[in-house]
């Protein structure tokens, strides 16, 4: 299979921003990462990140970006989506398809509501308008365990809020090792994107998101809740919401039909 996949950079002022492109088709998917950007960029992951998106292929071709690098202090969630439109029209991208996961779903929420003309529809999958009691005392533990550089806990600890019973079990056979994995050399940028999390409140502002929107969310979310997915709803209008019984936070990486949902949403919006 051809996946035409591509690793690129693009100048934003004094910074970088990583991204990843991969597949052939016209139109032109965005995907925003959440949370752990903050640990391990996009930067060279080409053909390790391309394989979950071969059905977008024919018809898409997809990019996921990065946070840019470095990261200044005080840097906020809309912060980050003024600069993904940026990079966005910098590239000619414009009447794109968006898929943000949990902290990547906050960018596309102000990237759609302050950028209407770059966004053409929008799924926003197990996210939150706003940082809730949930969130906060999630990432306010996240931020003490980065501190510390116990990334083995902080590795355990969203596993265990993520994923399933059954997924877990497969994960727990990786706690020996899993005190290395992944770490990175500094924890500040996971951090500054983590305190971002905790200012973030975009539930005035997404009122004024016109575009076709879907909402996933996991039942069993533990690290933004499932009233988050019902809160974004009551807050777009054009808005549907789907939810995954017995899933939680990972549902994006668990659930079998996930990309399927987004790929046959975004081929209604063109109907």
């Amino acid at each position: 299979m051809l996946w035409n996949a591509k690793n690129g950079k693009v100048d934003l002022e004094t910074t970088t921003m990583s991204y990843v492109c991969f597949g052939h088709g016209k139109k032109h998917l965005i995907l925003l990462p959440g949370l752990s950007d903050g640990l391990m960029t996009v930067d060279g992951k080409a053909l390790l990140l391309a394989k979950p998106y071969t059905l977008f292929f024919d018809q898409y071709t997809v990019f996921m970006f990065s946070r840019k690098e470095p990261m200044p202090d005080g840097y906020t969630i809309r912060d980050m989506a003024s600069d993904q439109a940026k990079v966005l029209k910098k590239m000619g991208l414009n009447k794109v398809y968006v898929l943000g996961v949990s902290q990547g779903g906050m960018i596309a929420q102000y990237l759609a509501a302050d950028h209407p003309e770059l966004v053409k529809s929008m799924v926003l999958a197990v996210t939150a308008p706003s940082c809730n009691d949930i969130i906060r005392k999630n990432i306010t533990h996240w931020i003490s365990l980065a501190e510390a550089s116990d990334h083995k806990s902080l590795m355990i600890d969203n596993a265990t809020k993520s994923l399933s019973p059954v997924y877990l079990k497969k994960y727990q056979k990786l706690y020996p090792v899993i005190g290395w994995i992944g770490k990175p050399k500094s924890y500040d940028r996971f951090i500054k994107n983590a305190k971002a999390i905790l200012h973030f409140d975009a539930i005035e502002e997404i009122q004024n998101i016109s575009c076709p929107v879907l909402i996933i969310g996991g039942h069993d979310d533990q690290i933004v809740g499932i009233e988050a997915s019902y809160e974004i709803e009551k807050q777009i209008k054009n808005s549907r919401l789907y939810i995954y019984q017995g899933l939680g936070h990972g549902a994006y990486e668990e659930a079998p039909d996930f990309n399927k949902k987004v790929f046959h949403f975004f081929e209604k919006c063109d109907m």
